[in-house]
């Protein structure tokens, strides 16, 4: 297991030296309060998520951990240079996909995959954004396992979530340690929601000829991810819309305002595709607005990130990303992915069942940690109701081996220790390719455990990228 702190002589790495130099200069005592001082700070913003998958919805303070994790240059130029191919990659998959074929004519992805997956959306066949993007904000998942091999655990192509969290954990921590920032000089990410506001203006309709109106589309406050909308549209400039506050007229979208309706060029949506339109996907849905994909398709708003990109992240994709990078781009995956198993093929059926104890077995539509089995920390009775629900619908599951994750010195109630990590860095795709030099470092706060989901009790943490 890599502790990303240490050497292999257990010397303090270079890019840690300065921080724990620091934490040897204040008092055990003091490390308490400073950490108690930065809950409070969180709490006072209001930083909260919510558990919804419960009998009731709840709504939670997420943890954060004072402890930086630490990129050093190099690394972080192999992250980015990883993640910008893969996301330039996905899109010109999803451009395919929705329209020629070509993947599919090749024989690259079996046809069934696409064409019978959920997340593929049928309202998309023969259309093009523009840009040719589909996929406009990604958060690729990235855990480390040795001190230069970085792996993909998914992909996240629709509305990928902790932006909120990353920009807040900076905040919190140059307030908090300000003689911290001074001695390592730290890649800034303040610059988040200008780039983000500069892509989604640069994707408007051609037919848009002045300054594009832009606006963030939320389910509403019982989202998990609310706080995050609200946040995102402050940081913008720009309207935070429910669906009540928005109609179509004559195949363009309007926003109710005081002085009248005001026609909207640009949308970024942050609720799923499942309730974006009740005239094409869900017709029960209140959250969404009748008549936008009419809107979409006629070239008179954009939606950001376009329905239909879930077919890039499904897991079942995932295990042929590699591929798909070599069949578009004619190079090799600069990040690696997990040896992924297919529980829809028999010959990967097989294997899974035969070793459900060592594997990590995931819900193809799953996310938030719910729906996995990790099976060295499975009990029996686990491993034998897991058995029952991959056999009733093998196509419904994906599994992968333990992975040794790193892990990074972190906060804890008997002082610090190490706990497993992984990170989400963003990524802009519009008419330029941009990832936030930062992220979100999602840790598991148990001892032990490779959860690390905040509705799982994990927690968070800031991520330095160290200039040169």
């Amino acid at each position: 297991m890599f502790n990303e702190m240490y050497n292999n002589n257990n010397s303090i790495r270079k890019p840690y030296k300065r921080v724990v130099k620091w934490i040897d200069s204040v008092s055990e005592n003091n490390l308490k309060n400073k950490h108690n001082e930065a809950e409070k700070m969180f709490k006072r913003i209001g930083i909260t998520f919510s558990i919804y998958k419960k009998k009731f919805a709840a709504e939670r303070m997420i943890p954060f951990d004072m402890m930086p994790r630490i990129f050093t240059s190099n690394e972080w130029n192999t992250i980015q240079s990883g993640v910008m191919q893969r996301a330039k990659a996905l899109n010109l998959f999803l451009a395919d996909v929705y329209n020629e074929g070509k993947i599919i004519k090749d024989k690259v992805i079996p046809a069934k995959l696409i064409y019978g997956n959920t997340a593929y959306d049928h309202n998309m066949i023969g259309f093009m954004p523009p840009g040719k993007i589909f996929s406009h904000v990604l958060g690729i998942d990235i855990v480390r396992t040795s001190l230069n091999k970085f792996i993909v655990l998914e992909d996240n192509c629709r509305t990928p979530s902790g932006v909120s969290y990353m920009i807040q954990n900076r905040e919190i921590m140059m307030t908090m340690f300000p003689d911290l920032f001074k001695e390592n000089k730290i890649e800034p990410i303040d610059e988040y929601p200008v780039d983000l506001r500069e892509m989604l203006a640069s994707m408007a309709p051609p037919k848009c000829k002045k300054d594009p109106i832009i606006v963030v589309l939320t389910p509403g406050s019982l989202n998990s991810a609310y706080y995050e909308h609200s946040f995102l549209a402050d940081l913008m400039g720009v309207e935070l819309v429910e669906s009540g506050d928005l109609f179509t007229e004559n195949d363009k979208v309007y926003m109710r305002t005081v002085t009248g309706p005001e026609k909207i060029d640009v949308i970024y949506r942050r609720l799923d595709d499942e309730f974006l339109d009740p005239l094409c996907f869900n017709q029960d849905s209140l959250i969404g607005v009748p008549g936008i994909m009419n809107s979409y398709r006629t070239g008179n708003v954009t939606i950001c990130s376009a329905p239909g990109s879930g077919i890039a992240d499904d897991k079942a994709i995932y295990s042929y990303v590699p591929e798909i990078i070599k069949f578009y781009l004619s190079e090799k995956p600069i990040l690696e992915n997990v040896k992924t198993w297919n529980c829809s093929r028999e010959r990967d059926l097989k294997y899974v069942l035969s070793n459900l104890k060592e594997l990590v077995v995931k819900e193809v539509h799953g996310s938030g940690g719910y729906g996995m089995l990790v099976g060295p920390n499975a009990t029996k009775n686990q491993i034998k109701i897991f058995t029952k629900k991959i056999k009733n619908n093998p196509s419904n599951y994906i599994a992968q081996p333990t992975l040794a994750l790193s892990t990074c010195p972190t906060f804890t109630s008997n002082g610090i220790a190490p706990r497993h990590v992984d990170f989400r860095p963003f990524c802009l795709m519009g008419k330029d390719v941009k990832v936030c030099k930062g992220g979100l470092t999602r840790v598991a706060l148990k001892e032990n455990s490779l959860i690390v989901n905040s509705s799982q009790g994990g927690g968070v943490k800031d991520t330095w990228v160290l200039q040169k």
